[in-house]
């Protein structure tokens, strides 16, 4: 059981040798090439904003993909932050939390769209935030079909198609994922669209001139997902 008390360890930031800082061992965190220079990218534009943690021995608890990106930038020293108080599992614990806790957290798509599309408009290089080109494109998309906060009209992605609008981000979230499994087990398959009935001929619905259509023509199955809510990732229900 936790007992939540008054924090009181507010360490200070002091600058350090990054030759002096050593790696952990089995960090199970990965970095590739092209994030690490996505973070040397960042501290550019950004400054340093966030220091590495060690322990008393100079050994990384948290910040690894910084201190090479350091390295890349041909850095001196880094701002530094001593966790000498945690026992040797709680410093392996908060290894894996530092990076996991962070993942646990999601998207409003609808206003991540906006503030992208803004920031582009502005002339910021959006490329710097971290997302992939197919994420931007596809939430700038979102952002294009008006489909901002306080816009949900007959226009809106739910109005029009009866579920929340979605993009890559959450492709494979658990409401998205019994979407998917409703239509294979109807027998349909992406690539044959969704008008089509069982064993592959035309639907009666194709020719009822009232049908409504999911995104890119084809015909929404016979269900209405405006009241699912969203997975947490694993298929089950959040919120």
């Amino acid at each position: 059981m936790l007992i939540w008390g008054p924090v009181t360890n507010f360490p200070s930031i002091k600058r350090l040798p990054l030759a002096g800082l050593i790696p952990y061992a089995r960090n199970a965190r990965t970095h590739s090439d092209s994030q690490v220079a996505q973070i040397a990218a960042s501290i550019k534009e950004f400054g340093w904003t966030n220091p590495v943690l060690i322990d008393g021995e100079r050994g990384i608890i948290a910040g690894h993909g910084r201190v090479l990106a350091a390295r890349k930038l041909g850095m001196d020293d880094v701002p530094c932050i001593e966790l000498a108080h945690l026992t040797e599992a709680q410093k392996r614990a908060y290894i894996l939390a530092d990076n996991k806790l962070a993942l646990n957290a999601g998207w409003e798509n609808e206003l991540l769209a906006l503030e992208l599309g803004e920031l582009r408009d502005d002339g910021f290089d959006i490329d710097l935030i971290g997302f992939s080109g197919d994420e931007l494109s596809d939430l700038l998309q979102l952002k294009g079909s008006g489909d901002g906060p306080g816009e949900g009209g007959e226009g809106s992605l739910s109005a029009r198609f009866m579920i929340p609008p979605f993009s890559v981000l959450n492709a494979r979230e658990g409401w998205w994922q019994d979407r998917k499994r409703m239509w294979l087990a109807m027998g349909i398959k992406s690539e044959l669209g969704r008008g089509a009935a069982l064993g592959g001929s035309p639907s009666p619905l194709d020719s009822a001139k009232n049908a409504k259509a999911t995104p890119g023509g084809s015909m929404m199955p016979a269900a209405d997902y405006s009241k699912r809510k969203r997975g947490d990732g694993r298929g089950r229900e959040v919120g």
